[in-house]
């Protein structure tokens, strides 16, 4: 293959920069649109000229952004935790097939729920009758393994030496002790893309919430955003009550921008492992 000539890398580059450009404006404009002030709101410009901070002082003052802020992160930290606790050691067993009885037909049942939903009633039914309706724990337990994510950690734990566990073994080591002193430390990179996963699963959950949850001073960020954004739901319960109000498009970005930044500043923490945690076992030999 010969070197690409000049003409050709220029133009890859300019489709690129075009391909950027067009991902990260509305990134941008939601942000600038979050910080405009009441003249640049009145003066009608496409992009704003003039800044404040009132929309932001308005929906922290407000109590009900942050209030739903703190929900989410609160299910998100248990969340998470309790689904790679969950996920990691059902995977770690059901890769000893041989070993533990009934293993097998776990794993088919596990592996049919990705075929297989029950549906929104029946889902509802179960939650009511194990009485979680407007509690927290109805935004965990329904989705607190997915079948997914535990095939990719079980298909990483099974490409593990065999030969340093059984040495393990020999030496009198438990299936706790290897679990957790050798498999888990191994497997940093396809845990950490696992509990990304995670996260952003339940930090932009809101479905189960609209539907279990009644009393509205639990609702996590993402339905105040769907009411308040989407619904276009009056905004007059965000702001602080001794403040005037912002132009409401500026309060809407605004909140768009509190529920998008937490989550995605998460993602550099867990950017190199998630390269090496996804392609890991893609390719074999």
């Amino acid at each position: 293959m010969g070197q690409p000539s000049r003409a050709s890398q220029s133009l890859k580059a300019l489709v690129i920069a075009l391909i950027v450009l067009v991902m990260l404006y509305p990134f941008v404009y939601v942000i600038a649109m979050s910080f405009a002030s009441r003249e640049a709101q009145a003066s009608g410009s496409a992009f704003p000229t003039s800044y404040s901070l009132d929309a932001y002082r308005s929906i922290i003052g407000g109590g009900v952004v942050t209030r739903s802020l703190v929900v989410t992160a609160l299910v998100t930290v248990v969340g998470t935790a309790l689904s790679m606790l969950f996920t990691t050691t059902l995977a770690y067993g059901l890769t000893r097939t041989r070993r533990v009885p009934g293993s097998r037909t776990v794993l088919v049942l596990v592996l049919c729920t990705m075929l297989f939903g029950a549906g929104i009633i029946p889902n509802y039914l179960l939650v009511r009758s194990l009485g979680m309706l407007d509690s927290y724990w109805s935004l965990v337990v329904p989705g607190l393994i997915s079948a997914f994510n535990m095939v990719v950690v079980r298909n990483f734990f099974m490409g593990l030496p065999e030969e340093l566990l059984e040495s393990a073994r020999l030496d009198g080591a438990s299936e706790w002790r290897i679990f957790l002193q050798i498999v888990l430390p191994l497997s940093k990179a396809v845990l950490a893309v696992i509990a990304l996963f995670y996260a952003v699963g339940y930090w932009n959950s809101f479905f189960n919430a609209m539907i279990y949850l009644n009393d509205t001073a639990k609702w996590p960020i993402q339905v105040v955003l769907n009411q308040y954004v989407v619904q276009g739901t009056a905004l007059s319960t965000l702001q602080a009550p001794d403040q005037p109000p912002p132009p409401g498009q500026t309060i809407q970005m605004a909140v768009i921008v509190v529920a998008t930044i937490p989550i995605l500043l998460v993602y550099p923490f867990a950017q190199r492992y998630f390269t090496k945690g996804v392609l890991t076992g893609a390719v074999k030999g």
